[in-house]
Formats: structure tokens, sequence, C-alpha cells
């Protein structure tokens, strides 16, 4: 009821914010329409609920398993030759092994194509094995496991612990200065920019990379504006704990839906992956609890698990509901990040291949359009709209198919770990749709890791920028937290359970030993003993002073950092350079780009340029304030020889200068 209702709720406010450029409204006004649908469905809801209620009766008693019924249901691999489960087993294996060594000493001799190779031939054979499985199961579908009480009180304890957590853990980000500046942007002036709003004060073009189809910073600038409270705190102590429970929910109840047995222990285990992997800025863990209010951090961490689950229940139940929920998933998903529109379409892609390979093409294609039409509708109406995609600096960028395995999978033990979750996983899953579509989604990921693919189709789209995030199709965490449901031929119950434990045991270890946790500042984390904002405070302080100063008008050109921490703070404070990566979309040859960098590197102490360099930028760009720390005597030298005055100084740590242009 919880992720439901949140998907519904989110999708109904994202319908709302695209609808509202059409009307000009104000996101104030979006906030309070939502809030009164949301309040007239949940009434509708409900009156259909106790109506039916009504009609159907009493209800019979009903006694599930300790387990959820999921232990009476045998594994995806049941029922299969065991002269084609042990070879594709051991193709599964190397793939695991040698992908998970690539770019460690012990296999610099390996060519990546031993990995790819033997993952083609791993993700052929577990698609060919688990369609056999399907056909030669003439059953009924079975029954969609229900959690006990036990269970689903678990679930929500961990997901209320997990949102605790959230408070007390800060990774500060370069992108935070986009999607949570503009969210400042949003609570400040109550106004959506279409424009540029970080060089600019909504006056030059917008990114081309970022269009404004995202709903979810205005969202969090909406519900800070209606309760006056600032942007930085509505996202990070009220919007963020949320997202936490959800996202936790719905790794929950996927891993519940497709686990043929020990479905806690697999949660547990999952949840501890998603803590204890970290540190890579691009490992899932990064992008849980470090970066979830960012939209793309929700996405893979709550609309992947969900998306799967819903198209499980879709093609089980061909029931309406489901349907709705396929397609509200989707509407939300675009409310989050543009890179929907790349990622569900690979996601349906390969749950589609694999209905197809069973016959199922018309559940597919149903289902495949309510999950893709309003994603990439949105992207493609706002490309119209705005113009064409800027894909500049997308080369520079690229990953090719082993640096995406190394970035997102990781290496090592990890990337063993990794591995096995994704070639063995299907094996291993709840038989029938479980099996079928993590098959799927192993083939279709095992096609994506053979070089060449990934540049043949970044050639093709022009998105090769975010080509390393192919692997979020999987539903990573869930297929980790299979591995220890498997199952050894005992008449022991307890052996049986405690080869699961074991299993668990050690990749738990594994993670601990060999991984960054979240909270380590290996994982650019700081911890504290109470919630913050999720910056450095140092930093903070600074830009909450700097906005406190009676400054001249013009531009504030202060050390990177502060400047990137400035509009977090207040977006009434315009700086020379938010983020020099922004400045590719911009002409990187123009006097706009060339004379933010020269400033910048001024402020930060990294170069010293010449008088007459420095005054012909100021003047260009109508800086007005010019704030240093005090070891960078060139700088506030250079602010005197140009005829700024000193009005306001701060004392250690972090000690600051600034000065205002005189007259």
């Amino acid at each position: 009821m919880i992720t439901d209702a949140g998907v519904l709720g989110f999708a109904l406010w994202t319908v709302l914010y695209h609808a509202s450029f059409l009307f000009g409204l104000r996101p104030s006004v979006t906030f309070l329409i939502w809030l009164v649908g949301c309040v007239l469905v949940a009434g509708a809801v409900a009156a259909r609920a106790v109506r039916r209620a009504r009609l159907a009766g009493p209800a019979p008693d009903a006694a599930p398993t300790a387990a959820g019924t999921a232990a009476a249901v045998p594994a995806g691999a049941t029922g299969q030759p065991r002269r084609w489960l042990l070879p594709v087993t051991v193709a599964a294996v190397v793939a695991a092994v040698t992908a998970g060594l690539a770019g460690t000493p012990a296999g610099d001799v390996l060519s990546w194509w031993v990995p790819a190779a033997a993952g083609a031939v791993a993700g052929v054979g577990v698609m060919l094995l688990t369609r056999r499985a399907w056909r030669a199961d003439d059953a009924a579908p079975p029954a969609p496991p229900v959690p006990t009480a036990l269970q689903a009180g678990y679930a929500l304890l961990i997901s209320t612990g997990v949102a605790i957590s959230s408070l007390y853990l800060a990774r500060n980000t370069p992108d935070d200065v986009y999607y949570v500046g503009k969210t400042v942007w949003v609570a400040e002036r109550d106004l959506v920019p279409t424009n540029d709003f970080l060089f600019t004060e909504n006056v030059a073009p917008a990114m081309g990379s970022l269009p404004p189809t995202p709903s979810i910073e205005v969202f969090d600038g909406a519900l800070a504006h209606v309760l006056g409270i600032h942007g930085a705190s509505a996202t990070w102590y009220l919007a963020l704990p949320v997202m936490a429970v959800l996202a936790v929910l719905a790794l929950w109840r996927l891993t519940h839906r497709w686990a043929p047995r020990r479905p806690v222990l697999a949660f547990s285990v999952a949840v501890a992956y998603l803590y204890l992997v970290a540190g890579s800025d691009a490992a899932l863990g990064t992008f849980h609890l470090p970066r979830l209010y960012e939209g793309k951090g929700m996405f893979v961490s709550a609309v992947i698990p969900l998306m799967w689950l819903y198209l499980t229940e879709w093609f089980d139940t061909r029931s309406r509901r489901s349907l709705l929920l396929v397609f509200a998933l989707s509407v939300t998903a675009a409310g989050l990040t543009t890179t929907s529109a790349i990622i569900l379409p690979m996601l349906v892609g390969a749950a589609g291949l694999a209905m197809l390979l069973v016959g199922r093409w018309k559940d597919a294609v149903i289902g495949g359009l309510a999950a893709v039409a309003y994603p990439v509708g949105a992207i493609v109406v706002s490309r119209l709209v705005l113009g064409g995609m800027n894909a500049a600096g997308a080369d520079d960028a690229f990953f090719d198919a082993e640096y995406t395995y190394r970035r997102t999978l990781l290496v090592g033990i990890v990337g063993v770990i990794s591995g096995l979750a994704l070639w063995c996983g299907p094996l291993l899953a709840r038989r029938r749709t479980p099996a079928l579509l993590a098959a799927g989604a192993a083939l279709v990921m095992s096609v994506l890791l053979v070089p060449g693919v990934l540049e043949t189709l970044g050639a093709l789209t022009g998105i090769s920028v975010v080509l390393w995030r192919v692997p979020w199709l999987l539903a990573l965490p869930t297929l980790i937290g299979l591995l220890c449901t498997v199952s050894v031929p005992s008449p022991s119950r307890l052996l049986r359970g405690a080869v699961g434990g074991l299993v668990a045991a050690a990749m738990v270890a594994s993670f601990a030993i060999w991984a960054t946790p979240m909270w380590s500042p290996d994982s650019w984390v700081e911890t504290h003993n109470r919630p913050t904002w999720k910056l450095p405070q140092q930093r903070q302080e600074i830009a909450f002073w700097i906005a406190g100063q009676d400054r001249p008008d013009g531009l504030v050109l202060a050390p990177s950092t502060i400047m990137r921490t400035s509009l977090i703070v207040t977006s009434r404070v315009r700086v020379v350079l938010p983020r020099d990566f922004y400045l590719v979309e911009y002409d990187l040859n123009s006097d706009f780009a060339k004379d933010r960098l020269l400033l910048a590197h001024l402020a930060d102490g990294r170069e010293k340029p010449g008088q007459e360099q420095v005054d012909a930028a100021v003047e260009r760009l109508g800086v007005g304030t010019i704030c240093v720390y005090n070891g960078n005597r060139y700088a506030r030298g250079m602010a005197v020889e140009l005829g700024f005055e000193e009005f306001a100084t701060r004392s250690g740590p972090g000690a600051t200068t600034c000065y205002g242009r005189a007259g």
C-alpha cells in the first residue's frame, strides 16, 4: 500500500507539473492542486474498498506459512536437465570470475573477450533453460507469495532505520548545485526556471542535456515554498527519509516476490550490499542513501525493482491494476530523471524478449507500451519544444564494456559476486515469471557487455555519456540476495537452511572486508551526530556568511567550492562559476566560458593571471564582489589593484575576506 500509493501520488504530481507549463501555473498552485487531487483519489479508493468489502462479506481465514508460502515453491531451475544445467553454470562462473578479475593485477593478462564470451554463453544458456522450464510447466502460475505479519514488520523496521540513518550521512556531490540548487530556486521564487538558472537569471538557454521534464526538484521546492522552509531542508530533512522508506520497501517487495525461499535473508543481504558496497562514484550503494534525493538515485533504487515487480504481476495476472501500476511507475520515472527514457526501454526490452520467447507477445507489447510511452514521449515533446539534445562532451565521458562493468559491478571479490548474481540469479529465482524475467535481463546485459556493442549503441543514439548506466536495468541487489537462496539436495531442512546462511555470511563478510561502506570517508561521506545538510559544514558557513553581507550589485567571485555551495544556500547570490563541468554546454572557446574559468582559477589560487586579463573578465561578466581565502594573497592583492575595496572579513577556520567594487 505504501509503495503503490507513493507511485500513484508522484505520477499524479508529474502529470500536473507537465500540464502546468500549458497554463503557466506557479509550483505552489500546482502543489495545492496535487494535494486536493490526492485527497480525492484516496477517498475514492477507500470508498470503493469499503463497498467491495461489504459485497464480498467476511473473508475466510488464511494461514500462510512462516516463509510466506515461499518454501514450497521450487526454484526456477527445477525440471531442467542436468546435462544442460552444468555447462551453463560453468560458463556463468567463468564469466563472473574473469569479469571480476578484470582491472586487477590477476586479470591483466586476460582479454575482456573472455568474460564477454563466457557471459554471452551463460546468458543464452540461462534464457534457454528458463524457457524450457516454462514450457514444461503446464500448471497454472503459482499464487504470489504472501508475507507474514512478522516479515512485513521486519521490512518496515529496516526501512525506518534506513530513513533515520539518511539524516546523519552527508555526501556532497558536484551535481547538487543543479538538483538542490533548482529546488532552492523554486522554493525562493515560486517559479520553474525554463532557461539557465545557474549562470544567469533564467536568461541564457537551458542546458540541452537537462530538459525540464523531471519534476522531483520542483516538487521539493514547491513543498518548501508552501511550508515556508528552506528548499535544502525540504529535500534533506523531509523528502529524503520518505524516499528511503519507499526505496527499501521496493527492494523488499521484489526480493520477496522473486526469492523461492528465505526471502528475509535475501532481503537482508541485499540491504547489506547497498550499505557496504559504496566508494566508487558509480556503485549502487553510492546512488542509494548518499544520492537518493537526486532523481536518478531514486530511479535506480526504487523504480527499477518496482518495475520488475509490476511487470511480474502483469505477466502473471494480466490485471488492469497491474497494468495501471506499470504505467504510473513509468510516469514517476519520467518525473525523476531523463535517464528513464534510456534505461526503461532496455529493461522493458529484456522483459518483452523473455515473454516473446514463450509466446506471450501480446502481453509483452501491451506492457512494454505502458512502461515506455510516457518517459520517451516526455523527452520527445521537450526536444521538439526546446530543440535537440546537446551531446557535447559525450565522447570524452564514454566508458566501454569492460570499464562499465568495473565502475558499476566493481572488481575483485565484489565483482565476482556481482557476476554470479547476474548470470546465476535467474537459475535461483522463483519458477516461471520471476526466473524468466531475470533470464531476460541477464541475456540483454550479456549482449551489452560484448565489446563494440556499447560503442555502436552510442554512435546510433548519441547518448554515449550515460551508457555506463546500462547495468541499472538489473535488479542487482535482489539478484545478489537470491544467491543465499541456493538449495542443496539434503533430507535435512536444517542443513539446507544452514547452507543459505553460510552463503549469506560469506557474502556480507566479503562486502565488509573488500568493499567500501557507505559511511566511510573513502565514499566521500561524512557522518554526523545530528541531522545535517549534505554539505561540508565549513563551506556552508562561509556561503551563508557571504549571503548575509550587504554586497554591491553584480556577480560574486569566490573559491569554486564556495560558489558551488552558494547556489544551494540561496539563489539570490549569483556567482561567476557554479560548476565548471556545465560550461561544456556553452562553448568552451567563448568568452562566456573562458572568463569564468580564468576568474575561478584566480580565486582558487591555481593560476596567477595578469591584471589586464582579470580586469577584462571582471568587466565582461559584471563582477561586483570578490571573496577569497586570506591565504590567497595574490587574489587579494589583485582585488585591490582592480579598485575593489575590502568590506568584510571572517576569521578562521576558513578565514575569508570580501572586496566590493568601489562606487
